[in-house]
């Protein structure tokens, strides 16, 4: 089940622009392995919900799953051949803005090993760069 949220504020809104050229600095809140982004990137619900399902079919009872991103934005689309005008299209996808160094995911598992494989499986379900980062202790 692809996310979105419960209610929110303005029914439509702006994409934005990406060119961050900071690196934002988050840390560990829950769990000792974290799955950080390189790059600034668009991540849509569908992208999130893959990734979920990858790393929960690795992991399956050993470990526990945190998000640290939601899909809050709302992307419009109108359909295709419909003449211009006629206001904005109705929403197709959720999506949010991903900074170069935010947390995407936090797992929280008794193997190293586990949670490297898992990560590199949901890396390939992400369409941007992104690092493995163990705490240290």
């Amino acid at each position: 089940m692809l996310k979105k949220p419960k209610n929110f504020k303005f029914k439509k809104t702006h994409k934005g622009r990406l060119n961050y050229t900071f690196n934002l600095k988050q840390s560990f809140l829950h769990a000792p392995y974290a799955l950080v982004s390189l790059d600034s990137a668009r991540l849509t619900a569908a992208h999130i919900a893959a990734a979920e399902l990858a790393i929960k079919r690795v992991i399956r009872k050993d470990g526990t799953l945190y998000t640290r991103v939601f899909p809050h934005l709302p992307v419009t689309k109108k359909p295709l051949e419909v003449r211009m005008g006629k206001g904005k299209g109705p929403i197709s996808y959720w999506m949010t803005r991903i900074r170069p160094g935010t947390f995407l995911f936090e797992l929280d598992c008794s193997l190293p090993s586990l949670a490297t494989i898992a990560f590199k499986v949901a890396q390939s379900k992400l369409p941007f760069s992104t690092q493995i980062l163990i705490a240290k202790k």
